[in-house]
């Protein structure tokens, strides 16, 4: 079956509000921040993105799959993702496996864009939190896996950027050594009232399972395909 790579219906517009040119790290020693704090914003855009040449040299732009076909010398299918908890209770998981790709306007109030296996966007690829519903969502946990290929987050110098609508941007960077695990927790976003802590993971795991167990979502896994 053929996959759509285009924009999903219902993506929402960008902020028109002023956006502050300042920037958050998060780092092993501030490893949080709260995201009213940032400029808060009636949406979160997450995106994915990473460095043909993390040693050095010109970051050249491109889809994933094109640069990393140049610096690792295999091809590579990395999948940006999120775990979701609600208020009500109901949890689950946004992803372009099993075409999961969640909705901004409706419950989970999370949305991914699309699914670049073409290496052709420019922007990587990018999730969406609705903000104005902040008081339906419990917690989300951020993460990327490698659905096709090796593991070789460390070779791809990948970096996560957190975006509020008027807000600074929240950056996370995926500078740990990952070993042979195809899957990193990057961020866990956890509601304290009317308001999010952002709180850097980078912690990688073997697979969904692993990763459930690790955060205690207690979803069922089966085995899926896109």
């Amino acid at each position: 079956m053929g996959i759509d790579y285009t924009k999903r219906p219902g993506t929402p517009p960008a902020g028109s509000g002023p956006v502050s040119l300042s920037k958050v790290t998060l780092t092993k020693s501030a490893p949080s921040v709260s995201l009213s704090k940032q400029g808060g914003g009636g949406r979160l855009h997450v995106n994915l993105n990473w460095n043909q040449n993390p040693s050095g040299g010109q970051q050249q732009k491109g889809g994933f799959l094109k640069r990393v076909l140049g610096a690792a010398g295999g091809g590579i299918d990395l999948d940006l993702a999120a775990l979701f908890e609600l208020a009500d209770g109901r949890s689950g998981v946004v992803q372009a496996l099993g075409d999961a790709f969640g909705s901004f306007d409706g419950p989970p109030y999370v949305n991914l864009d699309a699914d670049d296996r073409t290496g052709a966007a420019v922007g990587g690829e990018n999730l969406y939190v609705n903000l104005a519903q902040i008081g339906q969502i419990r917690r989300l946990l951020v993460f990327a896996f490698i659905y096709q290929g090796v593991a070789s987050f460390d070779q791809a110098d990948a970096v996560v950027t957190l975006t509020p609508a008027q807000g600074a941007p929240i950056e996370v960077r995926l500078d740990e050594q990952a070993g042979g695990a195809r899957m990193c927790a990057i961020a866990l976003l956890t509601n304290t009232g009317n308001d999010f802590t952002v709180s850097r993971e980078v912690r990688y795991v073997g697979g969904h399972r692993e990763l459930d167990q690790a955060y205690g979502w207690g979803l069922n896994w089966t085995a899926g395909r896109k």
